[in-house]
Protein backbone atom coordinates (compact mmCIF):
# COMPACT_ATOMS: atom_id res chain seq x y z
CA UNK A 1 0.00 0.00 0.00
CA UNK A 2 1.65 3.66 -0.55
CA UNK A 3 0.84 6.54 1.38
CA UNK A 4 1.82 10.01 -0.14
CA UNK A 5 2.61 12.75 1.95
CA UNK A 6 3.94 10.06 4.43
CA UNK A 7 6.04 12.29 6.13
CA UNK A 8 3.33 14.60 7.33
CA UNK A 9 1.27 14.23 10.41
CA UNK A 10 -1.88 12.82 8.89
CA UNK A 11 0.19 10.79 6.06
CA UNK A 12 2.65 9.06 9.05
CA UNK A 13 -0.01 8.53 11.15
CA UNK A 14 -2.24 6.72 8.53
CA UNK A 15 1.23 4.59 7.35
CA UNK A 16 1.69 3.33 11.02
CA UNK A 17 -2.14 2.15 11.64
CA UNK A 18 -1.94 -0.03 7.98
CA UNK A 19 1.35 -1.04 9.27
CA UNK A 20 -0.16 -2.30 12.44
CA UNK A 21 -2.85 -3.94 10.48
CA UNK A 22 -0.08 -6.18 8.81
CA UNK A 23 0.22 -3.97 5.41
CA UNK A 24 3.09 -3.74 3.09
CA UNK A 25 3.48 0.21 2.95
CA UNK A 26 5.06 2.44 0.95
CA UNK A 27 5.79 5.85 2.61
CA UNK A 28 6.20 8.59 0.41
CA UNK A 29 7.82 12.38 0.82
CA UNK A 30 8.52 15.23 -1.24
CA UNK A 31 10.60 17.30 1.42
CA UNK A 32 10.85 15.27 4.65
CA UNK A 33 13.09 12.97 3.68
CA UNK A 34 14.16 12.51 7.51
CA UNK A 35 10.95 12.03 8.69
CA UNK A 36 9.77 9.59 6.29
CA UNK A 37 12.78 7.44 7.05
CA UNK A 38 12.13 7.61 11.03
CA UNK A 39 8.80 6.35 9.97
CA UNK A 40 9.67 3.90 7.57
CA UNK A 41 12.39 2.30 10.28
CA UNK A 42 10.04 2.33 12.88
CA UNK A 43 7.68 0.47 10.96
CA UNK A 44 9.60 -1.68 8.68
CA UNK A 45 8.35 0.34 5.68
CA UNK A 46 9.68 0.98 2.02
CA UNK A 47 10.53 5.15 2.00
CA UNK A 48 10.25 6.62 -1.60
CA UNK A 49 10.85 9.94 -2.55
CA UNK A 50 9.24 12.05 -5.49
CA UNK A 51 7.38 15.68 -6.42
CA UNK A 52 3.83 14.36 -7.29
CA UNK A 53 3.40 17.40 -9.63
CA UNK A 54 6.03 16.01 -12.20
CA UNK A 55 4.72 13.25 -14.27
CA UNK A 56 8.09 11.84 -14.88
CA UNK A 57 8.76 11.58 -10.77
CA UNK A 58 5.30 9.99 -10.70
CA UNK A 59 5.79 7.42 -12.74
CA UNK A 60 9.41 6.90 -10.76
CA UNK A 61 7.66 6.52 -7.72
CA UNK A 62 5.06 4.21 -9.15
CA UNK A 63 8.07 2.01 -10.44
CA UNK A 64 9.97 1.57 -7.46
CA UNK A 65 6.89 0.73 -5.63
CA UNK A 66 5.67 -2.02 -7.33
CA UNK A 67 2.61 -3.54 -7.57
CA UNK A 68 -0.17 -1.99 -5.40
CA UNK A 69 -3.61 -2.88 -4.00
CA UNK A 70 -4.05 0.15 -2.20
CA UNK A 71 -3.25 3.70 -2.35
CA UNK A 72 -4.35 6.53 0.19
CA UNK A 73 -3.52 9.91 -1.38
CA UNK A 74 -3.02 12.12 1.55
CA UNK A 75 -0.28 14.33 0.47
CA UNK A 76 -1.01 18.03 0.06
CA UNK A 77 -0.09 21.34 1.00
CA UNK A 78 -2.17 24.34 2.57
CA UNK A 79 -0.88 27.33 2.21
CA UNK A 80 0.27 29.55 5.46
CA UNK A 81 -0.63 33.08 4.37
CA UNK A 82 -4.10 34.82 4.83
CA UNK A 83 -4.56 36.38 1.18
CA UNK A 84 -8.18 37.47 0.36
CA UNK A 85 -9.11 37.04 -3.20
CA UNK A 86 -8.27 40.88 -4.52
CA UNK A 87 -4.80 40.35 -3.55
CA UNK A 88 -4.05 36.39 -4.35
CA UNK A 89 -1.61 36.10 -6.55
CA UNK A 90 -1.77 34.01 -10.15
CA UNK A 91 1.38 32.08 -9.01
CA UNK A 92 0.25 31.03 -5.67
CA UNK A 93 -2.87 30.25 -6.97
CA UNK A 94 -1.40 27.78 -9.66
CA UNK A 95 1.28 26.30 -6.92
CA UNK A 96 -1.83 25.62 -4.77
CA UNK A 97 -3.59 23.83 -7.13
CA UNK A 98 -0.12 21.71 -8.26
CA UNK A 99 0.46 21.03 -4.80
CA UNK A 100 -3.46 19.85 -3.99
CA UNK A 101 -5.41 19.01 -7.16
CA UNK A 102 -2.63 18.21 -9.60
CA UNK A 103 -1.02 15.92 -7.56
CA UNK A 104 -3.56 14.06 -6.61
CA UNK A 105 -5.41 13.36 -9.88
CA UNK A 106 -1.33 12.14 -11.14
CA UNK A 107 -1.12 9.76 -8.09
CA UNK A 108 -4.61 8.51 -8.85
CA UNK A 109 -3.74 7.73 -12.39
CA UNK A 110 -0.84 6.12 -11.62
CA UNK A 111 -2.32 4.29 -9.40
CA UNK A 112 -5.39 3.17 -11.73
CA UNK A 113 -2.75 2.34 -14.35
CA UNK A 114 -0.60 0.31 -12.31
CA UNK A 115 -3.53 -1.62 -10.84
CA UNK A 116 -4.55 -3.30 -14.42
CA UNK A 117 -7.41 -6.00 -13.77
CA UNK A 118 -7.05 -6.54 -9.99
CA UNK A 119 -9.47 -5.33 -7.27
CA UNK A 120 -7.85 -2.20 -5.37
CA UNK A 121 -9.45 0.89 -3.29
CA UNK A 122 -8.11 4.52 -3.32
CA UNK A 123 -8.78 6.90 -0.35
CA UNK A 124 -8.54 11.06 -1.73
CA UNK A 125 -7.68 13.81 1.05
CA UNK A 126 -9.98 16.76 0.59
CA UNK A 127 -10.60 19.14 3.44
CA UNK A 128 -13.87 20.87 5.33
CA UNK A 129 -12.09 24.18 3.44
CA UNK A 130 -13.63 22.01 0.26
CA UNK A 131 -17.11 21.90 1.51
CA UNK A 132 -17.57 25.12 3.05
CA UNK A 133 -14.72 27.34 1.99
CA UNK A 134 -11.77 28.87 3.61
CA UNK A 135 -11.91 33.00 3.63
CA UNK A 136 -8.11 33.86 3.14
CA UNK A 137 -7.72 30.75 1.27
CA UNK A 138 -9.95 30.35 -1.56
CA UNK A 139 -6.90 28.96 -4.11
CA UNK A 140 -6.68 25.60 -1.21
CA UNK A 141 -10.59 25.12 -0.96
CA UNK A 142 -11.16 25.27 -4.63
CA UNK A 143 -8.43 22.95 -5.25
CA UNK A 144 -9.93 20.71 -2.74
CA UNK A 145 -13.51 20.88 -3.87
CA UNK A 146 -12.18 19.56 -6.84
CA UNK A 147 -11.16 16.75 -5.30
CA UNK A 148 -14.11 15.56 -3.45
CA UNK A 149 -16.57 16.94 -6.24
CA UNK A 150 -15.90 16.13 -9.74
CA UNK A 151 -12.57 13.96 -9.25
CA UNK A 152 -13.67 12.01 -7.12
CA UNK A 153 -17.25 11.23 -8.54
CA UNK A 154 -15.54 10.79 -12.13
CA UNK A 155 -13.15 8.34 -10.34
CA UNK A 156 -15.85 6.02 -8.91
CA UNK A 157 -17.03 5.39 -12.18
CA UNK A 158 -13.82 5.22 -14.10
CA UNK A 159 -12.49 2.66 -11.39
CA UNK A 160 -14.56 -0.09 -11.94
CA UNK A 161 -13.58 -0.29 -15.88
CA UNK A 162 -10.53 -1.85 -13.97
CA UNK A 163 -12.23 -3.83 -11.72
CA UNK A 164 -15.86 -4.33 -10.68
CA UNK A 165 -14.90 -4.24 -6.88
CA UNK A 166 -12.45 -1.28 -7.20
CA UNK A 167 -13.33 1.58 -4.59
CA UNK A 168 -12.54 5.45 -4.89
CA UNK A 169 -13.37 7.12 -1.57
CA UNK A 170 -12.42 10.56 0.23
CA UNK A 171 -11.73 11.97 4.10
CA UNK A 172 -12.52 15.43 4.51
CA UNK A 173 -9.94 16.56 7.71
CA UNK A 174 -11.19 19.45 9.51
CA UNK A 175 -7.98 21.30 12.13
CA UNK A 176 -5.99 18.65 12.73
CA UNK A 177 -2.70 19.13 14.31
CA UNK A 178 -0.37 18.49 12.01
CA UNK A 179 3.36 19.77 10.78
CA UNK A 180 1.51 21.89 8.43
CA UNK A 181 -1.04 23.50 10.89
CA UNK A 182 1.81 23.85 13.74
CA UNK A 183 1.74 27.47 15.19
CA UNK A 184 -1.76 28.35 13.48
CA UNK A 185 -3.59 26.00 16.42
CA UNK A 186 -3.24 27.61 19.68
CA UNK A 187 -5.91 27.44 22.69
CA UNK A 188 -7.59 31.18 21.12
CA UNK A 189 -7.71 29.20 17.66
CA UNK A 190 -9.26 26.37 19.02
CA UNK A 191 -12.03 28.28 20.78
CA UNK A 192 -12.96 30.76 17.96
CA UNK A 193 -12.62 27.66 15.61
CA UNK A 194 -14.42 25.69 17.81
CA UNK A 195 -17.64 27.72 18.14
CA UNK A 196 -19.25 25.74 14.74
CA UNK A 197 -18.04 22.27 16.05
CA UNK A 198 -20.19 19.63 18.35
CA UNK A 199 -16.95 18.59 19.80
CA UNK A 200 -14.71 21.64 20.74
CA UNK A 201 -11.37 20.00 20.22
CA UNK A 202 -8.98 19.76 16.83
CA UNK A 203 -8.48 16.33 15.15
CA UNK A 204 -5.46 14.56 15.65
CA UNK A 205 -3.64 12.56 12.91
CA UNK A 206 -4.64 9.33 13.92
CA UNK A 207 -8.25 10.49 14.16
CA UNK A 208 -7.93 10.90 10.64
CA UNK A 209 -6.03 8.17 9.68
CA UNK A 210 -8.64 5.68 11.18
CA UNK A 211 -10.92 6.88 8.35
CA UNK A 212 -8.18 6.32 5.97
CA UNK A 213 -7.74 2.92 7.25
CA UNK A 214 -11.53 1.95 7.32
CA UNK A 215 -12.08 3.04 3.78
CA UNK A 216 -9.40 1.49 2.38
CA UNK A 217 -10.55 -2.19 4.43
CA UNK A 218 -12.53 -4.57 1.50
CA UNK A 219 -13.87 -5.77 5.03
CA UNK A 220 -14.86 -2.75 6.41
CA UNK A 221 -15.82 -0.61 3.39
CA UNK A 222 -16.64 -3.09 0.53
CA UNK A 223 -19.85 -1.31 -0.44
CA UNK A 224 -18.68 1.83 0.18
CA UNK A 225 -17.48 3.97 -2.98
CA UNK A 226 -17.92 7.84 -4.06
CA UNK A 227 -18.42 9.10 -0.59
CA UNK A 228 -16.73 11.56 1.28
CA UNK A 229 -15.88 10.71 4.97
CA UNK A 230 -16.00 14.57 7.66
CA UNK A 231 -13.31 13.99 10.01
CA UNK A 232 -14.13 17.45 11.80
CA UNK A 233 -15.65 17.27 15.11
CA UNK A 234 -19.26 17.46 13.72
CA UNK A 235 -18.39 20.86 12.19
CA UNK A 236 -21.28 23.10 10.58
CA UNK A 237 -21.45 26.07 8.85
CA UNK A 238 -23.20 27.92 11.51
CA UNK A 239 -22.02 28.55 15.31
CA UNK A 240 -23.09 25.77 18.06
CA UNK A 241 -21.67 27.39 21.01
CA UNK A 242 -21.91 30.95 21.79
CA UNK A 243 -19.07 31.84 24.06
CA UNK A 244 -20.60 35.42 24.56
CA UNK A 245 -23.80 34.35 26.09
Amino acid sequence: MLVTGGSGGIGGATARLLAAEGADVVVHYHHGRERAEAIGAEIGARVAGADLTDEAQVARLFDEAGELDACAAIAGVWPQADEPVWRLSLERWRATLDANLTATFLTARGFLAQLGDREGALVLCGSTAGLVGEAGHADYAAAKAAITGGLLRSLKNEAVRRNPHCRVNAVAPGWTESPMTRGHVDPEMVRRISRTMALRKVGQPEDVAAAVVTLLSPALSGHVTGQVVTVAGGMEGRVIHDDEA
